[in-house]
């Protein structure tokens, strides 16, 4: 099979002329200032009035007693409560976008994102497994494992779904869109049956929590959640940037891809690995947050267009900013409650899922 020398170039490497790399990293410059002051808002928003300055001062100095910079109440809601809180923001929001953006470029295609097409379902079978049969059923394996037996059954969960779901949905290496839609909408109805199940056998304790921790939220973020998580997910963005190449060659089709020396089968291979340990992990550890990874691919392609070796990168940044500031107006919309963050983000999300659907059909010219 034949490729002209253009369609190589910009597959591997998008060409200088009329590309936006410059844009790209000027957009990845001004993600990383914005990704400090969401999280210094994140820290200083709240009942306690220190400003992410003292906490910084605090921090530095290390004062006690008269030199303390923060009173011992605010030292517990910053370091304790809202700190772990950020981190698990970061990391899930993070996570949840990179393994969007990684899951569109595999399956080439802008509606692929874990929440829709079932992986995100199958992440809660397993971190609900875990959580009902954790003293029972699989009380050998949570032995074993300790504090990443929530996290790894998830990914187990995800993996699974996203195994089944790439093996319907692609033949002949293409990948049809209504095959993928229907089949993870079919593989989440199965995954949320099988939870439903489990629910149903839980105790009042389990039932609170778990009816909470499906809506999402980042409420019961501590420093364990975080660190036990956090290591997969950060082993999962730390490996992602690699696909970069890869992906942008497989945009032309597998044989092509093949063809520029891909390893297409070691890539898709390792790309199912990577979204289903980001997403499990952060799945486990914040419940049901859903079309963080569909939005924030599709606005930064629209602004920085589709090259991979910036749409990751600047995925994982934005994610990660959108979710926090999806926290911040969770804690105030209806204070002093708190909504559960997975209604923020679906509320944003449904409507601008329908607005790719129509632009996609041709039925908005926007």
């Amino acid at each position: 099979m034949s490729i002209s020398s253009a369609a190589v170039t910009a597959a591997v490497s998008p060409p200088a002329a009329g590309d936006r790399s410059q844009r790209a990293q000027l957009v990845l410059i001004l993600l990383c200032i914005a990704l400090v002051f969401t999280a210094a808002f994140g820290v200083s928003s709240g009942a306690s009035d220190a400003s992410a300055l003292a906490v910084m001062k605090d921090w530095l100095l290390q004062g006690t007693g008269a030199d303390a910079v923060l009173t011992e109440r605010d030292r517990i809601i910053i370091y304790d409560i809202r700190l772990p809180r950020v981190a698990m923001g970061i990391m899930v929001g993070a996570g949840l976008a990179v393994s969007g953006a990684v899951m569109q470029g595999l399956f080439r295609n802008p509606l692929a994102d874990p929440g829709i097409v079932g992986v995100s379902a199958g992440a809660s079978l397993g971190a609900v497994s875990v959580i009902v049969l954790g003293t029972t059923v699989l009380a050998p394996v949570t032995a074993l494992l300790g504090i990443y037996a929530l996290p790894l059954a998830a990914f187990v969960g995800s993996l699974s779904v996203t195994l089944v779901l790439y093996k319907v949905a692609t033949r002949r290496g293409q990948t049809s869109i209504a095959t993928m839609l229907l089949a993870g909408i079919a593989l989440g109805a199965m995954a949320t049956a099988l939870t439903g199940l489990l629910i149903f056998v839980a105790d009042d304790r389990q039932l609170r929590d778990l009816t909470f921790w499906s809506l999402g939220s980042l409420a019961g973020a501590t420093w364990t959640k975080v660190f036990a998580a956090g290591s997969i997910v950060a082993v999962a963005l730390a490996v992602s940037p690699f696909f970069a190449r890869g992906l942008n060659a497989l945009a032309l089709g597998e044989s092509s891809a093949a063809y520029l020396g891909v390893p297409v089968q070691r890539l898709k291979h390792a790309a199912i690995l990577v979204v289903s340990a980001a997403t499990g992990a952060s799945v486990a550890v914040s419940g049901g947050i859903a079309f963080v990874g569909i939005i924030v691919p599709h606005l930064l392609r629209l602004l920085i267009g589709p090259d991979n070796r910036y749409l990751l990168p600047c995925s994982a940044l934005l994610g990660a900013c959108l979710l926090l500031l999806a926290d911040a107006l969770s804690r105030t919309i209806v204070a002093p409650a708190e909504l559960p963050i997975g209604i923020v983000t679906a509320a944003a999300g449904g409507p601008f899922f329908l607005w790719i659907l129509l632009r996609k059909r041709g039925i908005l010219d926007l």
